[in-house]
């Protein structure tokens, strides 16, 4: 049974992550944990701005599947970009999923593998739904790039198998065709044996001395 390429399954994954990611950050805004009424510096919550960083990677892929050819290259180039400018994991990771993300000109499953495994190296610079969705996303990569190496294999092994079928029925077609033209010669060899010998039993008949019926 064929397995799903990475592009058919990647989005719905990505989409089930996110909102799981989501509602979590949600239940945790909602249900805060009580504690001693004191004047406390603004706690920054890094889950919540990590799923709203994932949301707009989700929006982003999706505007990159949905767009031009020209849009998709706006959308490529500026991923990387970013990322050049300033590699962080976060753009990294960006950058890495606009790879990974088939139907555009700017697909390159190898790269993307590469920054993958770079991040999933270090982890810890990674928070925690990052590090799932990095190493769901490496996971697919990898088992699409193995189907093709695996196919190229076959199809590798398929030519050099009808090579090589083709070239022992040429060396039979040669090996009869040289017995044919051997065969020939000797049919021809012996032709002309036979018009030698009856050439010398014609001569001989012909000097043979007509005495015969000449009383004795």
């Amino acid at each position: 049974m064929p397995r799903e390429p990475v592009g058919a399954r990647g989005p719905a994954l990505i989409v089930t992550l996110v909102a799981t990611l989501l509602v979590s950050a949600c239940a945790t805004d909602l249900f805060p944990r009580e504690h001693p009424t004191q004047s406390t510096p603004p706690v920054v919550n890094k889950a919540a701005a990590t799923s709203t960083a994932l949301t707009d990677d989700l929006q982003l892929l999706q505007k990159l599947v949905q767009g031009t050819p020209s849009e998709q290259a706006e959308i490529g180039a500026a991923a990387q970009r970013d990322y050049e400018t300033a590699p962080t994991p976060s753009r990294q990771l960006r950058f890495a999923l606009i790879l990974a993300t088939p139907g555009h000109p700017g697909t390159d499953l190898p790269r993307a593998q590469r920054l993958l495994r770079e991040l999933m190296a270090n982890p810890e610079m990674l928070m925690a739904s990052e590090r799932a969705l990095a190493f769901l996303e490496l996971q697919q990569i990898d088992d699409h790039l193995t189907l093709e190496a695996e196919n190229r294999r076959l199809q590798s092994d398929a030519v050099r198998a009808d090579k090589e079928r083709l070239a022992t029925v040429n060396r039979r077609l040669q090996l009869e065709t040289d017995e044919n033209t051997r065969l020939r010669r000797d049919l021809e060899e012996a032709r002309a044996k036979l018009d030698a010998i009856a050439n010398i039993e014609r001569s001989l008949n012909e000097r043979k001395p007509s005495n015969e019926g000449r009383p004795k």
